[in-house]
């Protein structure tokens, strides 16, 4: 009976959307990658797709796991969130010794069957451990020295070991999912301000140092990605090829799109167009129709779980919604405001659709969280208010009878 009320209190569209996201995506994969796959790295022309493929189903198991984990053991249970926080820690220092350098990052391991990018996990680290310590911390939420900075050390930890690899666009991305969560752990304004000053006070500090290390910070080409953003015709045949081809797909493509498999720019023109590029592929086969699939179905994810955050009675599921959410959004606004030049170029694939074993894997584990957390609160509204609607209504009665008698 009790796990016939589980099932019935997932959100099943959410899971609908995401496997829409996840499938859709195998198949633009297979469109903008098998004449790479075949041209570039001489193999098959759904080499690719039959790499993603597996992902997916990793990924998918992955999914079902959180989905049916319950969320609050991390809060109730130390182990869960210590094999989670150093198990994460573990595999950035590993990363730093052993670890497989790809496009000037040393971020990657290698596990034999795939590469992980442990950079990636340490997002969900970073939500699961911020959300639940501050869940703990709720009656003394707004003191700085027991209350909030604490957790603060060791997620400045995590961020620091990022960016030693050098990974900054991901240290960023990971700084800024866990301010939303800080903002939404019940700590009052008064108190984020004051962690604001903290941190410019820290910055500079740091600002000398900085400085000294500007050369290794700001290479030839990171400062080559700001010149194309900021005029990429000028710079055409060298730092803004990808964002000029990127806007021709853009251009091409139009309302209705040029058919599916029928594009152009995947002919070896725009680099990467199966992983951070595939919003262009899709511009240019689909048109703005199949743009306004991704963008409703990423939409979609992102309110729903802010709404599953704000209708939560539990501090620990409503930072892990929020968390989550703000992760899937920010990514999507950083990936598809590169492709379309409203921001520099960083790197970061459109979630769900583009082609990469951990950051699909990274985003099955995370909507199965969502989906968990969704799951409490529908079945918390569902079935124990109802519960305590009934004691209510049953203590009134007891009261009326005693009053007659």
């Amino acid at each position: 009976m009790l796990i016939k009320k589980i099932l019935k209190s997932y959100d099943y569209s959410l899971v609908a959307v995401y496997l829409f996201l996840v499938f859709f995506g195998l198949i633009m994969i297979y469109s903008a990658s098998m004449v790479t796959a075949v041209e570039f790295y001489e193999t098959s022309s759904d080499h690719f797709y039959k790499k993603q493929l597996f992902n997916i189903l990793i990924g998918f198991g992955a999914f079902l796991f959180a989905a049916a984990f319950p969320y609050k053991a991390f809060t109730k249970f130390k182990l869960p969130l210590k094999i989670l926080l150093f198990g994460t820690i573990g595999l950035l220092l590993a990363v730093h010794f052993i670890g497989v350098e790809v496009n000037g990052a040393q971020s990657w391991l290698n596990v034999g069957f795939m590469q992980i990018q442990p950079s990636e996990f340490a997002k969900l680290s970073v939500i699961i451990y911020l959300a639940a310590v501050y869940a703990k911390k709720q009656n003394y939420i707004d003191q700085l020295n027991v209350g909030v900075m604490p957790p603060l050390l060791l997620f400045g930890f995590i961020c620091f070991l990022v960016f030693l690899e050098p990974d900054y666009g991901t240290a960023g991305i990971i700084f800024v999912i866990g301010c939303f969560v800080i903002l939404c752990s019940g700590i009052s304004f008064k108190m984020f301000f004051k962690l604001g000053a903290v941190g410019a006070a820290l910055l500079a500090v740091l600002s000398p140092f900085i400085y000294l290390g500007r050369r290794f910070i700001f290479t030839e080409e990171r400062v080559g990605r700001i010149h194309a953003y900021l005029d990429p015709f000028q710079y055409a045949q060298g730092e803004g090829y990808q964002l000029v081809n990127s806007y021709l797909a853009i251009g091409a493509g139009g309302i209705k799109g040029l058919g599916l498999g029928q594009g152009i720019q995947k002919l070896g023109y725009l680099p990467e167009s199966h992983t951070d590029f595939i919003m262009a592929i899709i511009v240019e086969e689909l048109g703005l129709l199949g743009v306004a699939f991704v963008i409703i179905g990423l939409a979609y994810i992102v309110l729903r779980g802010i709404y599953t955050g704000v209708k939560s009675r539990d501090p620990f599921g409503t930072m892990l919604a929020v968390g989550i959410s703000s992760m899937i959004g920010l990514q999507a606004f950083i990936n598809l405001g590169g492709v379309s030049g409203v921001i520099p170029i960083t790197g970061v694939p459109l979630p769900f659709v583009s082609y990469g074993g951990s950051s699909l894997l990274v985003l099955s584990l995370s909507m199965g969280v969502l989906v968990n957390v969704s799951m409490f609160v529908k079945y918390d509204e569902k079935y124990k208010t109802q519960k305590e609607k009934n004691a209510v209504n049953s203590s009134e009665v007891k009261n009326v009878y005693s009053i007659n008698q």
